[in-house]
């Protein structure tokens, strides 16, 4: 019982020490805001209220919806395509090599300079939006993935050769699985440019979404309803990122438990 309530007492230590700023600063944010008169800057409580009533009557469930369909989609391929070349360019020295300027310069083009270009090369449906987060995410699953390859131990890669492990299955469960750390770090990362790239894919030739939602609110002016999206883009970021980092956590179980391990011998 005395083993129980020490659990449970440093989970909600654990819980304190992680919620104890977000929740003064709401609390702040609330107070302070309550009495505003400033057109740009609506009492907090005017933009809940704002924001409650669009995703329960207004059109933000669909917008929403609209907007994780393009970044899901986005990303799918970014991953596919990022984990694919770099496990060819990490492993392959000469293709590095003959790449390596051309990913450095196209890696280098700002992916906010390009989205009216795309829009105007691909219309104003949901492939332009899906392009440019492809695009953009597939630079750190990529450059993650290559150095997670490179970064793997020539012994582990020795051994491989030496069994004579057939070339897919080499790249399926030796490269593959030693560099999934770092794939992983990579797609966390991609999941923040994909949300941001979402919004902003959207101010451009678009009819929905999240990025079309306060678009659309801060030309007609209406800065609870902008400021009511901008706070639902964060939240979603906040649960994203979340969600992943546990999923992440399932995946490279085996990591770390070994990192668990290696700090304990060696403490």
């Amino acid at each position: 019982m005395t083993k129980t309530r020490r659990a449970l007492s440093r989970r909600l230590l654990d819980i304190a020490a992680l919620w104890w700023l977000p929740v003064c600063l709401f609390l702040l944010w609330l107070v302070g805001s309550s009495g505003s008169t400033n057109f740009y800057f609506p009492p907090l409580s005017r933009i809940l209220s704002v924001l409650w009533r669009d995703l329960t009557t207004g059109s933000l469930p669909g917008d929403m919806a609209t907007s994780l369909g393009n970044m899901g989609a986005g990303l799918f391929f970014a991953v596919l395509l990022g984990v694919f070349c770099g496990l060819l360019i990490g492993e392959y020295a000469t293709v590095r090599r003959a790449l390596t300027p051309t990913l450095n310069f196209l890696r280098s083009v700002p992916p906010a300079a390009i989205v009216p270009i795309v829009i105007i090369a691909l219309g104003i449906g949901s492939a332009p939006k899906i392009f440019i987060i492809a695009l953009t995410c597939f630079w750190p699953v990529c450059l993650n993935t290559i150095d997670g390859v490179r970064g793997i131990s020539p012994q582990l890669v020795d051994t491989a050769r030496a069994f004579r492990i057939p070339r897919l299955l080499y790249f399926r469960r030796v490269l593959l699985m030693a560099a999934l750390p770092q794939i992983l770090a990579g797609v966390r990362i991609a999941i923040a440019v994909a949300l941001v790239l979402m919004v902003i894919s959207e101010f451009f030739g678009a009819s929905a979404g999240l990025g079309f939602y306060i678009n659309e609110n801060k030309q007609r002016f209406a800065m609870a309803e902008t400021w009511a999206g901008t706070l639902l883009v964060g939240l979603l970021g906040y649960l994203l990122s979340t969600l992943f980092l546990r999923i992440e956590r399932w995946l490279l179980a085996w990591y770390f438990q070994d990192a668990d391990a290696s700090g304990r011998a060696t403490g």
